[in-house]
C-alpha cells in the first residue's frame, strides 16, 4: 500500500479530529463569552470531554457539503441547523439515559425542548454547519 492510498484512508480520522478540536474550542469561547455577559470578568469557560467527540461528528455532514456545492446559503444552513439540532438531541439523550446525565442542560425555558436543546440557538447551529463546511473545503 503507497503512502497516498494509506493517507486517504485516515482522512476521515483525521477530519473527526479536526472538527473535534475546531467545536471543543468554539464551546470554550461561547462559554467564556457568556460568562462575560453575565457579569463573570473571569470569563470561566466549561465544557465536557463528551463534546469532542460530540463535535467531531460533524465529519458524517462531509458527503452532504459536496452534495450542497452550489445550493443557496439560507438552504444550505437551514439544513446544517436542523441536522445539527438533531445530533444535539440524540447525543443528548443518549448520554442522560447511558451514564446518568447530559453536559448540557438548558433547562425548561420556553426555548428549551427536554433540556437538550434551545431553539433559540437556531442562528448559532444556523453559522456553525456553514463554518464547518467552509472548514471541510479549506481542508479537502
Amino acid at each position: 500500500m503507497n503512502k497516498k492510498t494509506n493517507a486517504s484512508n485516515n482522512k476521515p480520522m483525521i477530519n473527526f479530529i479536526y472538527f473535534g478540536l475546531i467545536g471543543f474550542i468554539m464551546e470554550i469561547l461561547w462559554t467564556g463569552f457568556c460568562s462575560l455577559i453575565n457579569g463573570d470578568l473571569t470569563m470561566k469557560s466549561t465544557t465536557s470531554l463528551w463534546m469532542f467527540f460530540i463535535y467531531g461528528l460533524a465529519v458524517f455532514l462531509e458527503p452532504l457539503f459536496i452534495l450542497l456545492a452550489g445550493v443557496p446559503i439560507i438552504v444550505r444552513g437551514m439544513i446544517y441547523m436542523a441536522l445539527i439540532f438533531s445530533a444535539e438531541y440524540t447525543t443528548g439523550y443518549f448520554l442522560e439515559r447511558s451514564i446518568g446525565q447530559c453536559p448540557w442542560n438548558y433547562g425548561s425555558g420556553s426555548f428549551s425542548v427536554y433540556g437538550l436543546i434551545r431553539l433559540d440557538y437556531m442562528p448559532i447551529w444556523f453559522a456553525v454547519g456553514l463554518f464547518y463546511e467552509y472548514i471541510y473545503f479549506l481542508i479537502v
